[in-house]
């Protein structure tokens, strides 16, 4: 990566800050802010191709009283902390990068000062420079303050030079946004491979018998017998730790629903068989499984935001929103989450729907391939299957984002 004549840009810094503290993990998640996302920086040199694709994906994620330059999830490497015990759930990060600026200095102390500011919120707060910016001054506020300092040099390098200490959750509001992607429910992967709930419902059943899970589902249920266990464990119906399939306490209540309704295993599993390939609503052919699906997908973590959402939509007067409109209103009510549950995280997207300061480009939510899959076609299917949405989801090949309707069944009064 090539350096500035006058040395580290601070986009520079801050893509290998992001290579040092996150690496390919189930449990990371990670978002430089939309500024980075732009061609050229604010002193209107151009921000490298390479740097962009190290940072992607961009969301603009408030985290105390402003927006750090990259916040993310994960549980972080012993060197980097000043102490060894960091809890069940992995860490919000948040970092604040400095880099040398036309006049060649490095302003290393207002960094620190700003990632203390992400404290009010993040567990763990890091300032990032050039290492040969960094002064004497800087450290010891930083060590004051509890802000980690990582100094980088400009052949890659990142030497941890003053070590935080995690801190206890506060609010996460926006940053919550974060921790979902970082959770095992996140959209940032194709979680959702099957767009009918039943085939997520069946999983826990198997399961429970005394037979081979997955022989049973491929005989009973769905030949995708990897996407109803992955959607399952996404549901938070089973789970798959150490290569072996277990119930959550939701999925155990399936198991007795279906015992209790049914009468056992084998009869309920023969339910499913009958409704193979069936593309009816779910919850008009088979209303008490129905209820049981839309249980299931309520409890998703996503489900209450956009549920919510959609309400507050129906009582401003916009009863059947395109999906267009819906995203521009749910944006203006949870950003964050927004940009992360509906657009995909490539970083030509981002670039594409969001400006510098993390707003919407109307024009470009019109085009359906900016969507993200397993919200606009898959989620928004076992939506509809649950009786929750009017209209059944649309690969984004085949969507039309003015057109696709996002509605409440049942919106209240």
């Amino acid at each position: 990566m090539a350096t500035a004549v006058s040395g580290l840009s601070e986009p520079q810094v801050l893509a290998r800050t992001k290579d040092r503290l996150f690496t390919d993990r189930e449990d990371a998640y990670v978002v430089a802010d939309t500024q980075f996302a732009q061609q050229r920086w604010l002193d209107d040199t151009p921000i490298e191709a390479s740097v962009q694709a190290t940072l992607a994906p961009f969301n603009h994620v408030r985290v105390g009283t402003g927006y750090p330059d990259l916040v993310g999830v994960q549980t972080l490497s012993t060197d980097l902390l000043s102490v060894d015990r960091l809890g069940d759930r992995p860490p919000l990060i948040a970092v604040e990068a400095k880099g040398y600026t036309g006049n060649g200095g490095v302003d290393a102390e207002r960094g620190v000062v700003q990632a203390h500011d992400r404290l009010n919120e993040a567990n763990v707060a890091f300032m990032a420079a050039p290492r040969s910016g960094i002064s004497t001054a800087a450290r010891t506020m930083a060590r004051e303050l509890n802000v980690g300092v990582l100094g980088v040099t400009s052949d890659g390098s990142v030497a941890v030079l003053e070590r935080p200490r995690v801190v206890g959750h506060g609010s996460m509001d926006a940053a919550s946004a974060v921790r979902f992607q970082a959770s095992a429910q996140g959209v940032a992967d194709q979680n959702f491979g099957l767009n009918h709930p039943k085939n997520y419902i069946a999983v826990p059943l198997a399961v429970h018998h005394d037979d081979d899970a997955r022989d049973l589902l491929a005989s009973h249920v769905v030949g995708a017998v990897d996407g109803a266990i992955a959607g399952a464990a996404f549901l938070n119906l089973i789970e798959t730790g150490q290569g072996t399939l277990t119930l959550t306490p939701l999925g155990r209540e399936v198991v007795r629903f279906a015992l209790r309704t049914v009468g056992d295993l084998d009869a309920a599993l023969q339910r499913f068989e009958d409704w193979q390939r069936s593309r009816k609503r779910f919850i008009d052919i088979a209303p008490q499984w129905g209820q049981l699906v839309r249980r299931v997908v309520s409890d998703y973590p996503a489900t209450e935001r956009l549920v919510d959402g959609l309400y507050a939509c129906h009582r401003d007067g916009y009863g059947s929103p395109s999906l267009v409109e819906f995203v521009e209103y749910l944006h203006a009510l949870h950003p964050e989450f927004t940009i992360e549950l509906f657009l995909r995280g490539d970083e030509a997207v981002r670039q594409q729907v969001l400006t510098g300061d993390g707003d919407l480009r109307r024009a470009e939510l019109t085009d359906g391939s900016v969507y993200h899959s397993p919200t606009v076609f898959q989620l928004k299917a076992m939506y509809y299957h649950a009786g929750i949405v009017t209209d059944r989801g649309a690969e984004p090949s085949n969507l039309d984002p003015e057109t696709d309707e996002w509605a409440l069944c049942d919106p209240l009064a």
